[in-house]
């Protein structure tokens, strides 16, 4: 009986070892029938490590014929195998020249050993162990799958069938398998493994299920090309779901940018026709004319002027923002159109100002009748601080550089506002005083009380929220543990719970903010989590909620790794293919921006790619990235395409 077993496990070790080795020999075209016969002259075992050491052996007898020739042949490959650290005791090229056939097995269960199966590594454990831990795992949560050893654990072919169901669930349903048709669920996954996976068929179902005890060494051999061929689906499957996660983040750049061209193109055309009114504007001659023309100037002074004062600060602050976003992702600075630059609408704002002092001073003329010791006075105050505001708003809007060196720009600002009170209130007794003389028109002047006090409220705005962004800033920059695409979507939630723009959030905001995000518990559970994130205080900063975020976030998302994705989702092209983006579960709608977006591939095509439309992903990462990263890029890119070629 124990003669019949060995010939058994001998027969499937043979039969295994035969498939892998064939796996192996097919990129020169090679393959073997016998593999005592065939290796038995050292020219295949040589073909065999030079492809497995990826090196060349030197010269050998290709075809010999006679036996020293052939002991020459397999010394050559033995001393290789020796050279590369791998111990092989007892075996000798006799053995292998003389087709000692369990030599020959154990020589080559070596080489599966050291170039398929020592790379899995799993906690630190033995590739064995490691294997193991890992079918372990995987398989765990299915009922009637116990994976105890690479024997008996796998008679019955569910085993098989897990594996198949935690990693590719749309090809296998587990739940309706029928656990007593062994031979039926163990064909079904080699089937689907090597029809829709692409896994060597290197076991028959009979070599599992009619055996009483498979034979290990065949089992470890095959389900190691399992855990090959899933580890790297899994690898393109987050590659796929970094790409998903950038470009979703990058579209609230680009609307940003789009926003931006917009609003500044509506604001200027508005500009344009106020100035175009005021050229073609007449006087009836009368006083009651006059005044009416005054008081539709006053009306544009509270109204539309005050709306625009505020859309162009809106408009800078804005296009500071997308530059400090562009800024942390690493890309190439946003340039808005030329005609659409802040210095067009500085310029423009410029002369309507220019416009607006003429027309003041057109209507003043007809009715003039002033006190101008005041007139001046007021002028002269209110002119300081308009300039002064102007100043605090253009030191604002012109901030660049290290956040650091703008965070303390803003500091000093914040501490010139407070006498700025004590001015304004100097300007409003003047007013009162201007009142009480009747004096309702100023030619030294385009200013009024309201109008000052208003954009001295919008520069003290401006400040607050240029300050809290940089500070937001200078934190997020701080959180190494988190992408740059990360700490843009909590830098966003942030925001938008923070209702009151006080730069902190309420228990009710908190937990808002992070159910938005994902993280949902129950009442008492999220009051604790409050608790332990504010430090027992009533709201949570900023700097705290992007520190809890980091606790529970883990997850590295560069520009560099989302090229680095785009290469592995395009198995290593330079380009990618629709079919392509689709393999790594990117959502459709995304797929679909991303075709639109990247421009087309115009280099040559892989055989089998020639008729489908490719995408040129390394030009659109290259334009993403900016000036900064193009040189190293360009060196991983080349390094890409020739390895692909």
């Amino acid at each position: 009986m124990l003669v019949v077993d060995e010939k058994q496990w001998v027969n499937v070790q043979q039969k295994t070892f035969t498939k892998w080795l064939n796996n192996k020999l097919k990129v020169r075209n090679l393959a073997v029938d016998d593999l005592v016969k065939d290796l038995s002259d050292g020219v295949i075992l040589i073909h065999l490590l030079e492809i497995l050491g990826d090196e060349s052996l030197g010269r050998y007898a290709a075809k010999p014929k006679l036996r020293v020739q052939k002991f020459e042949n397999v010394n050559k490959s033995l001393d290789f195998v020796k050279s590369r650290g791998i111990q092989i005791t007892n075996i000798g090229a006799e053995d292998i020249v003389d087709g000692n056939r369990k030599i020959i097995l154990g020589l080559i269960w070596t080489l599966i050993l050291r170039f398929t199966i020592s790379d899995i590594n799993e906690e630190g454990l033995s590739a064995k162990e490691g294997l193991l831990l890992w079918c372990q795992r995987k398989t765990a949560c299915y009922p009637g799958v116990e994976v105890r050893d690479f024997s008996t654990s796998w008679n019955d072919g569910l085993a098989f069938c897990a594996l198949l169901d935690i990693h590719r669930p749309d090809l296998i349903d587990f739940d309706s398998l029928d656990k007593n048709d062994h031979r039926g669920n163990m064909k079904l996954a080699f089937d689907i493994a090597t029809n829709e996976i692409g896994i060597p068929d290197l076991l028959d179902v009979e070599d599992v299920c009619d055996v009483p005890k498979p034979d290990e060494r065949s089992l470890m051999t095959y389900i190691a090309y399992w855990f090959h061929a899933f580890s790297q689906l899994e690898k393109v499957e987050n590659a796929g779901r970094r790409v998903e996660k950038f470009v979703t983040n990058m579209q609230g750049a680009w609307e940003m940018q789009s926003s931006y061209e917009k609003r500044m193109r509506e604001l200027l055309d508005q500009i344009a026709r106020q100035r175009e009114e005021w050229r073609n504007a007449k006087f009836a001659g009368t006083y009651a004319d006059a005044k009416e023309q005054l008081a539709q100037f006053s009306q544009y002074k509270r109204n539309q002027k005050r709306k625009w004062v505020a859309e162009k600060s809106d408009l800078a602050a804005l296009l500071g923002n997308i530059k400090t976003k562009l800024s942390t992702y690493r890309l190439r600075p946003y340039q808005p159109p030329p005609e659409l630059r802040m210095e067009v609408c500085d310029r423009e704002w410029e002369n309507l100002m220019k416009d607006e002092q003429q027309r003041s001073q057109l209507i003043n003329e007809t009715i003039r009748d002033i006190k101008d010791s005041l007139r001046r006075s007021f002028a002269d105050k209110a002119n300081d601080f308009a300039l002064t505001l102007k100043t605090l708003s253009l030191a604002i809007s012109g901030l660049e550089g290290d956040v650091e060196d703008q965070l303390a720009h803003v500091e000093r600002l914040k501490a010139n506002l407070p006498p700025l009170d004590a001015f304004l209130e100097t300007i409003a007794d003047l007013e009162e005083q201007c009142q009480e003389a009747n004096i309702e028109e100023n030619d030294y002047t385009t200013y009024t009380l309201d109008e000052l006090t208003y954009e001295l409220e919008l520069v003290k705005s401006s400040v607050a929220k240029k300050h809290a962004f940089l500070e937001n800033q200078m934190v997020a920059r701080n959180m190494t543990n988190l992408t740059p695409i990360q700490l843009e979507e909590f830098e966003s939630v942030f925001r938008h719970f923070d209702r009151d723009g006080s730069n902190t959030l309420q228990e009710i905001e908190f937990s808002a903010a992070l159910a938005s995000l994902g993280l949902v518990y129950d009442e008492d559970e999220m009051h604790e989590v409050f608790l332990q994130t504010s430090g027992g205080r009533p709201n949570v900063t900023f700097e705290q909620f992007i520190r809890f975020m980091v606790s529970v976030t883990e997850d590295q998302n560069t520009a560099e790794q989302v090229f680095q994705s785009f290469r592995e989702v395009a198995d290593g092209k330079p380009y990618v293919t629709e079919l392509d983006l689709r393999h790594s579960l990117i959502p459709d709608e995304l797929i679909e921006k991303l075709t639109q977006t990247m421009p087309r591939h115009e280099g040559p095509d892989l055989l089998e790619d020639r008729d489908v439309p490719k995408y040129d992903y390394i030009t659109f990462m290259k334009n993403m990235m900016g000036n900064g990263d193009e040189e190293s890029q360009e060196e991983e890119q080349a390094g890409s395409i020739n390895g692909a070629h």
